[in-house]
């Protein structure tokens, strides 16, 4: 396997990184055109087009949409029907991720200033959620979790889930999963249109306020341009880990981390910093034993090759200052003190400590969300969580003593800004 082996103290070490780094995630012009023609046809035509777009695509035939909705009591048998060992994972996991995301639920909170004016801040969740869950022979229950869960804690009270169901080929741990998060209602349509139906709504399914989950690019590019019309959780790159290792880790371990993410598909990016050049090399050696393992071994090797790297650094330091760069969706510090180590980092989706802990836990059960920032967009952004699901509401009450200082300074504000009636407004008001 040709995977790129870089130095960070090389002079040309930041341009090859920014040239490794580089992924295009604009929709090519076929791509916008088709979903801008999706998008143009359900919001006017409502129920109509979803069921023309989903026999086009999906081969499924309906005479209304309501017969492309799937009854709860589906849900259940699905859970029912599942092998034990699958039902338990699911809960034990879902138990996970409803107890972290308990901790991340914000409250209400006011205060009253000492002439009586009250301030604060009003929590209040969304009305109504879509949730986007790839399907057909796709399976992504752990999706069904990680986007629901944080919904459900937040207080959202209606939350629909659309998965295409190709050829009515239906995922069954996808619906137990769907049972075991909540969701409320679930429309087995897929692609643009489904995005399409919830932003704007049909005859049959309400428009939502924010639609959430993983689709491929027609999904991606059609939550990006519904942008505005509803809140998106974000518009996701390919996966990404970077792995920062002293060199005392079984190279094994790190070898098989960085397959997790690349065996996605080969966009997928897996990059291992480490100040041992021999260990490079030890890990190096297993990629090229272990891929031999790998079901998706054609997916990995491409991914490896076109946009992985092991690279030398100077030191733990300068390791940090390359990831902090780089901003990765999932960073694994797999030193010593690595709850030191995370001190220093300030870019990055999900941070894992220590040698014990593999990004794969984060994507499952850990707790902690995985639908994560990439392409650097750590730098600014956040994980998915019950904060995503909720808005802040500013309140602002006056009593008669602060109306009239605080008319006092909006009046001279106002005034300044050429404002007449915002001046006279605040002014009616002062003693």
């Amino acid at each position: 396997m040709d995977i790129k082996r870089l130095d960070s103290l090389d002079s040309d070490f930041k341009l090859q990184l920014d040239k490794l780094l580089a992924w295009d995630s604009t929709s090519d012009e076929a791509v916008f055109k088709t979903v801008s023609e999706i998008l143009k046809s359900v919001k006017n035509q409502g129920d109509s087009a979803v069921l023309d777009f989903s026999l086009r695509f999906d081969g499924l035939k309906a005479k209304n949409l309501a017969e492309l909705e799937m009854p709860l009591d589906r849900l259940r048998e699905a859970y029912e029907g599942i092998e034990y060992r699958d039902r338990e994972a699911l809960e034990q996991a879902a138990a996970r991720i409803r107890a972290y995301a308990g901790h991340q639920k914000l409250e209400s909170w006011e205060y009253t200033e000492a002439d009586g004016t009250l301030l604060g801040q009003q929590i209040t969740p969304l009305d109504r959620v879509g949730l986007y869950v790839p399907g057909g022979k796709a399976a992504y229950p752990s999706s069904v979790l990680m986007n629901a869960i944080p919904a459900v804690v937040a207080g959202v009270q209606e939350l629909i889930m659309v998965v295409p169901t190709p050829k009515a080929v239906v995922n069954e741990l996808v619906l137990a999963a769907a049972h075991v998060a909540g969701v409320t209602r679930v429309f087995t349509i897929g692609g643009a249109q489904a995005v399409a139906a919830l932003a704007y709504g049909t005859e049959t399914m309400p428009a939502v306020d924010k639609i959430v989950g993983p689709g491929n690019i027609y999904v991606a590019t059609a939550k990006r341009m519904v942008f505005g019309t509803v809140g998106i959780d974000m518009v996701a790159g390919p996966s990404e880990i970077l792995v920062i290792c002293d060199g005392k880790t079984d190279p094994d371990w790190i070898a098989m981390d960085l397959f997790s993410q690349a065996e996605h598909d080969e966009d997928a990016q897996a990059i291992l910093l480490s100040p041992d050049s021999e260990f490079l090399d030890r890990v190096g050696d297993s990629i090229e034993r272990l891929i031999e393992e790998m079901p998706r071994k054609q997916v990995i090797d491409q991914s490896l090759s076109l946009r992985g790297a092991l690279i030398k650094v100077g030191d733990l330091n300068d390791a940090v200052a390359v990831a902090n760069y780089i901003a990765p969706e999932h960073l694994e510090l797999s030193v010593d003190n690595a709850k030191q180590l995370a001190k220093s980092i300030r870019h990055a989706g999900a941070i894992f400590l220590g040698r014990y802990t593999a990004e794969a836990l984060g994507d499952y059960c850990a707790g902690p969300n995985h639908v994560l920032p990439t392409s650097r967009t750590a730098r600014f952004s956040s994980p998915l969580g019950v904060y995503d699901f909720q808005k802040r509401s500013s309140l602002i009450g006056c009593s008669a003593e602060g109306a009239s200082e605080l008319g006092k300074v909006a009046s001279t504000l106002a005034r300044g800004e050429g404002l007449e009636a915002h001046a006279r407004s605040a002014e009616n008001r002062i003693k």
